[in-house]
């Protein structure tokens, strides 16, 4: 079993900035591939990023690319998604989940956090 809890989430305006943290208890966290997704009010669940286990490959959606940043430091049990210039667009509640192999879907993923809101305000 793995527990996850997210934090960092909050209101911030257009352009600025967000750091998410994910903290994760229970079996061998570097063993896991870890993924971020967001859900819109009234909207489907959305990936967002994920990080694979060896050789730190990062995957993002387009919409992402060059504002997000995913990592993980195995020695905090903990994943991070640095979010620059932020967008209305990007406001939901994010989630942060763990699986065996880095993946858009999340079906692929074993375990989940609760979330944490992001407000970007324009």
């Amino acid at each position: 079993q793995v527990q996850l809890v997210e934090s960092g989430g909050g209101v911030v305006q257009a352009g600025g900035s967000l750091r998410l943290s994910c903290a994760a208890s229970g079996r061998t966290f570097s063993s896991y591939a870890m993924g971020w997704f967001r859900q819109a009010l009234g909207k489907e669940r959305e990936f967002v990023a994920a990080l694979s286990t060896i050789g730190g490959m990062t995957y993002y959606r387009d919409s992402v690319k060059g504002r997000f940043t995913i990592s993980r430091d195995n020695a905090k049990n903990t994943v991070y998604l640095q979010m620059d210039s932020l967008k209305p667009e990007d406001t939901g509640d994010y989630y942060c989940a763990a699986g065996d192999r880095p993946s858009t879907y999340g079906n692929s993923y074993d375990y989940w956090g609760q979330g944490t809101q992001v407000t970007v305000s324009s």
